[in-house]
């Protein structure tokens, strides 16, 4: 008989946090108890969910208390300019001094596992082309929010050397599904309402993954013997251009595209002009992981295709 384990899953409230949630929550072998930092998306509060802060100061003792397993999907991911390379105070405390606190606690509580969601972006803004990031890459992210999960990765690195409790970092790219905010949001509304995007000249490679492939992934690391004190990339394993990505979009959509033509140089200014150069690089850069660590050591293929993926997230009203 398979052993009930129970898993903590921080920021259970939010995008990633509910879907691990409720996968976990299907599965006979975990109990899931659930930490928001407030009420909201109406989640009910009862014996299976902790209200806490993500900081330097959070007592976690009740929370961890018979906690096997912690998934923290929990983090502050405002968006910042690229002046801002280092983490404000705010930032630093939730994703870097919030963070090793919990990670500390449950290590001296005894939780087995520790499943930290970090970003493809601790290896910068872009990848050379046909150059994918690869795990053993050197670090250089580029903003605050990817320079304080780096910190966040090189703290629970030092906690894994003093305890028994097991580290899993997943580096995620950007994460699309039902509900999925920020970028992917923009462009599904732009086709949706046949607003006419200036991609045409657009040639790059993003990696992406869905909701479900990540989710995937992280099950898979709560349990398998040899994710223990690894660091992965995840990603859907097909890397689109953001043109491309929009035709996607609108094919699932069932609509016309609108696509514009302007060149590269133009874009640019336009976007330095306007002050959203970090939005010019987001859509025309290229970014790109390598996920071949996750099959060679777990075995992983990303099991949903990138169409029905899509499918399944423009299966709601945006």
């Amino acid at each position: 008989m398979t052993k009930t384990q129970t898993v903590l899953v921080t920021g259970a409230n939010g995008f990633v946090g509910q879907a691990v949630v409720a996968h976990l929550s299907n599965l006979s072998q975990y109990v899931v108890r659930r930490s928001v930092r407030r009420i909201e998306n109406g989640i009910a509060v009862d014996r299976h969910t902790v209200v806490a802060a993500l900081s330097a100061d959070t007592d976690w003792t009740n929370a961890l208390v018979g906690v096997n397993l912690v998934v923290h999907t929990a983090a502050m991911t405002r968006a910042t300019t690229a002046a801002e390379k280092y983490p404000s105070d705010e930032l630093d405390e939730v994703n870097v001094r919030g963070t090793l606190n919990l990670a500390r606690q449950a290590a001296l509580i005894g939780t087995k596992r520790f499943v930290f969601i970090s970003s493809i972006k601790v290896f910068g803004e872009e990848s050379l082309p046909e150059h994918p990031f690869a795990e053993s890459d050197p670090c250089c992210p580029r903003e605050a929010y990817a320079f304080s999960k780096m910190k966040a990765e090189q703290g629970l690195r030092q906690i894994t050397e003093n305890s028994k409790m097991e580290v899993v970092i997943i580096r995620a790219p950007l994460i699309y599904g039902r509900g999925a905010g920020a970028n992917f949001k923009m462009l599904i509304r732009a086709v949706a309402r046949g607003v006419p995007l200036p991609l045409g000249a657009v040639n790059n490679r993003r990696s992406l993954v869905s909701i479900d492939n990540l989710v995937d992934f992280i099950l898979l690391c709560l349990a398998h013997p040899s994710a223990a004190n690894e660091t992965f990339s995840v990603s859907d394993g097909e890397d689109l251009s953001t043109l491309e990505l929009v035709r996607r979009i609108g094919r699932s959509l069932n609509r016309p595209v609108r696509i514009l033509t302007i060149p590269l140089p133009i874009l640019k200014a336009a976007a330095v002009l306007l002050r959203k150069l970090n939005v010019f690089q987001k859509l025309c850069g290229t970014l790109q992981v390598d996920i071949a660590k996750s099959a060679r050591i777990l075995g992983w293929k990303p099991p949903v295709r990138v169409d029905d993926a899509l499918f399944r997230a423009l299966n709601g009203d945006y």
